[in-house]
């Protein structure tokens, strides 16, 4: 029952990241609201690749991310982000499809070599926490991102702002 929740939560989320990545265009990808922070291109990046660590969280109690290559693809044109996205969503949501909930409680956790930096913490909880919450805020940073740089964005929960407006 744990599962077909969080598939369910997967697809429906799925689809939100989806039509936000879809509305980045290339003019923006090197946008950033300051200079300390990823530029749109770079956060979308990061947006496509949590779906990569489904199977180093369910399939693993420990996440090495010392030896955990980022493959962030071109970003220099929004299509290959979106590109990168579907390629690892699809892949995450097999893992998800395919994972034992008998394990769900067992600990993780995720580190660099020997130091620990998460957890250790029921995969459930990090399934949670470091997956659909972790990439549901970072997708709000873009969200963010976008509307700063003068950019429309779709609504995820219903209408934005602009759309609920009477047309004049």
């Amino acid at each position: 029952m744990i599962k077909q929740a969080l598939i369910g939560e997967f697809l429906h989320e799925a689809e939100n990241t989806r039509k936000l990545l879809n509305a980045i265009p290339d003019t923006a990808l090197g946008y950033r609201p300051q200079p300390h922070l990823w530029s749109i291109g770079q956060l979308a990046s990061h947006v496509a690749e949590v779906y990569n660590w489904y199977e180093g969280t369910f399939n693993r109690d420990y996440l090495d991310m010392g030896v955990y290559r980022y493959d962030k693809g071109d970003i220099s044109k929004a299509a290959n982000i979106v590109a990168k996205f579907e390629e690892n969503v699809s892949a995450a949501k097999s893992v998800l499809e395919h994972s034992d909930e008998g394990t769900y409680m067992n600990f993780w956790s995720m580190g660099a070599g020997n130091q620990v930096f998460l957890g250790p913490m029921p995969k459930i909880q990090v399934v949670r926490g470091f997956l659909f919450n972790h990439l549901y805020h970072h997708r709000g940073e873009l969200v963010a991102h976008l509307r700063a740089s003068g950019n429309k964005v779709p609504g995820l929960y219903g209408p934005t702002y602009e759309q609920s407006q009477p047309k004049k």
